[in-house]
């Protein structure tokens, strides 16, 4: 285990964290509940590069959240992940202790609808502000697969140009009437 690893594990209670060494830096689970506490001890043993902040869904079971830290020096690496339910994904904020999370806060909220309680400017950033989906969580339906062309519709092989068996664009539901 990581210098950070084991520092992130010893400030929390025994059981809380888990940590896995395998491919790529040390991962350590934390509750959601002591969050912003991992990142703390994870900067005071050292980790005061902040590189990213970011989710992903895992279906019925939430989402994970996870931060990937490291030495000024670069030579050890640490990720810091924690899992908030779908229905209630709600962090502290990171900006207390990395500045450089607001964007990252920023970005997870408009795609993932992370709300990141402590965070002073949740303003959307590539998404239309009267928009209201988090595209990529996994149930969104992707509007645009319908608006466009399918560029699939055609067989490139076919010297007719006839056009392929009509089916949905990937992500949206079979029986969509559209509007």
């Amino acid at each position: 285990m990581s210098a950070l690893a084991a520092a992130v594990v010893a400030a929390l209670d025994p059981g809380e964290a888990t940590s896995y060494d395998g491919f790529g830096p040390v991962t350590v689970d934390v509750p959601r509940e002591r969050w912003v506490e991992a990142l703390e001890a994870a900067h005071a043993a050292g980790a005061v590069f902040f590189d990213l902040l970011t989710a992903y869904d895992l279906g019925p079971d939430g989402l994970a959240v996870v931060v990937h830290l490291a030495t000024a020096d670069a030579r050890d690496h640490l990720l810091v992940r924690t899992t908030v339910p779908g229905d209630d994904a709600v962090l502290p904020t990171a900006t207390g202790v990395y500045r450089g999370a607001a964007w990252h806060e920023r970005e997870t909220h408009e795609m993932f609808g992370v709300g990141f309680l402590g965070h002073v400017g949740l303003d959307p950033l590539l998404l239309d502000p009267d928009v209201v989906t988090t595209p990529l969580r996994k149930g969104a339906l992707l509007m645009a697969r319908l608006a466009a062309p399918w560029p699939g519709d055609v067989d490139p092989g076919d010297a007719a140009g006839r056009p392929r068996r009509r089916t949905p664009p990937p992500g949206v539901p079979i029986d969509w009437e559209g509007s």
